[in-house]
């Protein structure tokens, strides 16, 4: 008989979160039937081994190297039986019921082809749950710090007052993302030409044009401590933050948006280097490591830049991941 849900984790190095998550799945998943594959991406702690100590009933897809969120999160979604796939991060903590509200809520609409969940940071405050898609505005004022002056704390999410009503839109965080599985059979997998960051966006965005619907709920609640695995790689996260932002424009966009978006990354970084550089030249202490840190951070951006056409030009042979 077909599971309800199929819930998929991608692991790296998180033991402890990975296995506090699946201690209070049950309690979640209410009378749901479910089946459980967690993708371990070549942790270098003792993940794998307390996974299969603990809970020998789960399936588990062991990788050799680090594939990124997208390409384990498909190995999972190729062998999920569920009516539902559920994306769930192993830094997540789903409170009771709240899964089998968010699959109730899917079934009343049987054109959500994807849900949210209401996202909650650990001390039980507000997080941001779903967002616009990415415009070369709102990215320029992002870039240059002016976005949430001009725009709202929260953006380019929505704030804590439009979050009360369950409501459609653009695209729902990956950290808790519910798909139907017919509308993944129109769309296909998760794009793995994104390692990190926006591969949720853009998969939400090929739901909608499929004809899909995308929704949000405030009636799952779910906790999420946030950025695990990449807090400690500045550097990496924003090489890794521009280049799916990047890829997201040529998709949906076109060359000349992601074009235009290369530029304002590459100015600003350039801007934010020169800044930085003197910091580090001027500061103690602190301050200066902190000064070095973000220097270092925009070096890397700058390069990412300089050396994007030749990567453009790549994708263009890539094969589709379908």
């Amino acid at each position: 008989m077909m599971p309800d849900v199929t819930v998929v984790f991608v692991n790296w190095n998180r033991r402890d979160l990975l296995l506090q998550c699946l201690r209070v799945l049950p309690a979640a998943l209410g009378d749901l039937s479910a089946e459980v594959i967690v993708v371990d991406n070549a942790s270098s702690d003792d993940s794998v081994e307390a996974l299969v100590g603990e809970f020998p009933s789960v399936q588990l897809i062991p990788n050799d190297k680090n594939l990124g969120f997208a390409a384990a999160n498909n190995q999972a979604l190729q062998v999920a039986s569920g009516r539902y796939a559920l994306l769930l991060n192993t830094d997540t903590l789903p409170k009771p019921d709240s899964l089998r509200r968010l699959v109730a809520f899917a079934d009343a609409h049987p054109r959500a082809g994807m849900v949210g969940a209401l996202l909650l940071n650990p001390d039980g405050s507000f997080q941001a749950s779903y967002a616009d898609f990415p415009s070369l505005h709102g990215e320029t004022l992002l870039l240059v710090g002016l976005a949430r002056r001009l725009l709202g704390p929260h953006f380019p999410n929505h704030g804590p007052h439009e979050s009360r009503e369950a409501c459609r839109c653009d695209w729902v965080q990956g950290a808790c993302l519910l798909a139907r599985r017919e509308a993944l059979n129109a769309i296909g997998l998760l794009d793995e030409g994104y390692f990190m960051y926006t591969e949720e966006t853009d998969w939400c965005a090929e739901c909608q044009k499929a004809g899909w619907e995308v929704w949000y709920t405030p009636d799952a609640h779910i906790v999420h401590y946030g950025g695990q695995s990449a807090a400690r790689q500045p550097a990496v996260k924003r090489r890794q933050l521009y280049s799916s932002k990047a890829r997201f424009f040529r998709k949906q966009r076109g060359a000349l948006a992601s074009a235009c978006f290369r530029v304002i990354v590459q100015v600003t970084s350039a801007l934010k280097l020169m800044y930085w550089t003197l910091i580090t030249g001027a500061g103690r202490g602190e301050r200066r490591a902190a000064a070095r840190m973000n220097m270092h951070a925009y070096m890397s951006v700058l390069g990412w830049s300089i050396t994007c056409a030749r990567i453009v030009q790549g994708e263009q042979n890539e094969r589709p991941y379908r």
